[in-house]
């Protein structure tokens, strides 16, 4: 759960609200600017009862402020203070309505527009954080507080910080006004703010750790649907889908019991608000009463300073209901930011060296790793490989290969030693142009919710379609593509499950040919393929090696023949290396113990 905060820390997160809403400063100023004029008009609502009851039904003249901008002749009829009266309803009541859809419009479109470009923001720190910190809390954590959290910037600026300020504005008008009317009433009115001020600042703290709580709650809840549905052929497989829904009832029935607690909390803040309010009302009315009665005031007056004192309560009941709503936005807020104040990992350093096409002498010196836990993955490894050799990677599950790969392509640092491409330490490189060294093809080929042309541009956005079908017709994804439905265009559905595993897989080759990467890995990449399939990926698969460094992580002793180095792996450590890789072979086919040469 999210800790308390001192005032202090609240104004730290205010200040960071206002930065990312920077961008948005002209629109914000003309919200604030119509917020603003909505105080005139709430001024003018209650007059027309008051031209009615004193002028028209008591005979009165007209209130000083109305006689000075009509025009005289105007008044020369008593009737017209009844066509003044009525007119002044209907005018009042057309500025209103223009004012509040101009109003709506302009906080809507600000308000979306916002919330869009701060979760764009969240969306690509998410995406540079360490691997390890989605492994242990989860994807979903991260999509929570992208797709949920992120939307309380909109409602924090334009449903509490702009109507605070409107409120306040509004509220030092009625006071002026009314107390024009009655400087004893307004007295009276004022006297509930330094209680109500009280009030709300002891009901701070308690809200807004219930709020935290909600929030957390309706995290986990929401967990469990994304992983559910995520591993869906999975929970099918196992038969399990009431289980799912009894863990996602409880996660949801204690995100109720946090949800109700606050609900209570608030609703109390609300009662004793009301009351406190409904206390002054009911102190106003029986002086104004006693007043009218003495004759000091007179029933159009009081009535007028009835309503004022409504709208003059009005903003302190909004602010107060403000109070609750304002402790959820901020818990929201508040796992927003924790989310972009993560560091990056890895990081890129200051002074980083660009990269433009690297040869592909790749080095491991001393390198460890642990993953952050203290357990070693990796340990003291140590080798040399030169451009444009074929490297194969053999070693029992858990042996430390995937790791490796990770390293090497630096989606981790390690803990100790150094990875070098070309004599340069990867820490030391851009990591845009790290990354355009390498082109990967994996066991578990991933594709996207786009079209076929677009995932085989996936690394390479720019490429003409003349380079797509060239790079498909060298993985041998042509003739295939080219009989779906709509050929290069046609939508690949979600993770590309409409494929067969050997179509996603030249698709994967296709994209690998056209990134064209001087460093290529390959990570089981027929293990899940038949005999048929395999043989013609191979082909594809060839013709990619060509001139590349390539790292081959496989158990298939026939795709490893024509590899030129083959280190083995155990425990996280090189155990051997051999560049006799075809006698390595025929031992391990016939039984008989590898030539192996130690690792240094």
């Amino acid at each position: 759960m999210v800790t308390d905060q001192s005032p202090s820390d609240l104004l730290s997160l205010y200040a960071r609200v206002f930065r990312e809403a920077r961008h948005f400063r002209g629109h914000l100023a003309a919200l604030l600017l119509l917020g603003v004029l909505g105080t005139p008009l709430g001024l003018l609502m209650p007059l027309p009862v008051t031209i009615a009851v004193d002028s028209v039904i008591g005979g009165k003249p007209l209130p000083d402020a109305v006689r000075a901008v009509v025009p005289a002749w105007f008044l020369e009829s008593g009737g017209n203070a009844l066509v003044l009266a009525v007119g002044l309803v209907v005018l009042v009541a057309l500025l209103t309505q223009f004012h509040g859809l101009a109003e709506r419009l302009l906080r809507d479109w600000t308000g979306q527009r916002m919330v869009a470009d701060f979760r764009a923001k969240l969306f690509l720190h998410a995406q540079r954080l360490a691997l390890v910190r989605h492994d242990m809390k989860g994807v979903s954590d991260a999509l929570n507080r992208i797709e949920d959290d992120a939307g309380a910037i909109q409602w924090q600026i334009s449903h509490v910080i702009l109507p605070f300020v409107t409120s306040a504005a509004y509220f030092a008008g009625m006071v002026w006004v009314t107390s024009l009317i009655n400087p004893k009433l307004a007295m009276v009115a004022l006297a509930v703010s330094p209680l109500f001020a009280l009030l709300t600042a002891l009901s701070h703290h308690r809200l807004r750790s219930r709020w935290d709580a909600v929030c957390e709650k309706d995290s986990a809840a929401k967990s469990v649907l994304h992983e559910t549905l995520s591993a869906l052929r999975v929970v099918r497989a196992f038969g399990q889908e009431e289980r799912e829904v009894r863990r996602f009832t409880q996660r949801t029935d204690e995100l109720i019991r946090c949800f109700m607690g606050a609900a209570l909390a608030e609703s109390g803040l609300g009662f004793l608000v009301s009351i406190l309010l409904a206390s002054g009302t009911a102190s106003v009315l029986y002086i104004g009463v006693t007043d009218v009665q003495a004759g000091a005031l007179t029933v159009g007056e009081l009535l007028l300073a009835l309503a004022y004192l409504a709208q003059l309560y009005q903003p302190l009941q909004n602010m107060g209901h403000q109070v609750a709503a304002q402790q959820k936005l901020m818990a929201n807020l508040r796992r927003a930011f924790a989310l972009l104040d993560e560091a990056e990992d890895p990081a890129e350093r200051p002074d980083a060296r660009p990269m433009t096409r690297a040869m592909g002498d790749i080095a491991f010196d001393g390198v460890s790793f642990d993953h952050g836990t203290g357990r070693a993955i990796l340990n003291d490894m140590s080798f040399a490989i030169a451009a444009g050799s074929r490297v194969g990677i053999v070693g029992k599950s858990g042996a430390g290969k995937s790791s490796m790969i990770g390293l090497l392509t630096r989606l981790y640092d390690p803990k100790s030693g150094a990875v070098t491409l070309d004599g340069q330490d990867l820490r030391d490189l851009k990591l845009d142009d790290l990354r355009k060294q390498f082109a990967v093809v994996g066991q578990d080929t991933i594709l996207f919710s786009t079209t076929v042309a677009a995932n085989i541009a996936y690394g390479r956005p720019d490429a003409t379609m003349w380079e797509i079908i060239a790079a498909a017709k060298a993985a041998d994804a042509h003739d295939f593509i080219t009989r779906l439905p709509d050929g290069y265009e046609t939508p690949v559905g979600e993770r590309g499950m409409r494929f067969s595993g050997g179509e996603r897989q030249r698709i994967a080759l296709a994209r690998a040919f056209l990134r064209d990467a001087p460093i290529l890995i390959l990570d089981e990449p027929t293990s899940a393929l038949d005999q048929r399939t395999e043989r013609v990926i191979m082909d594809g698969i060839e013709r990619l090696m060509e001139g590349r460094t390539t790292f081959m992580i496989t158990h298939r002793l026939a795709t490893l023949r024509d590899c030129d180095v083959l280190v083995e792996m155990e425990a996280g450590r090189i155990t051997n290396v051999t560049t006799d890789v075809a006698r390595w072979v025929r031992g391990m086919a016939g039984g008989a113990p590898a030539l192996a040469v130690a690792a240094e």
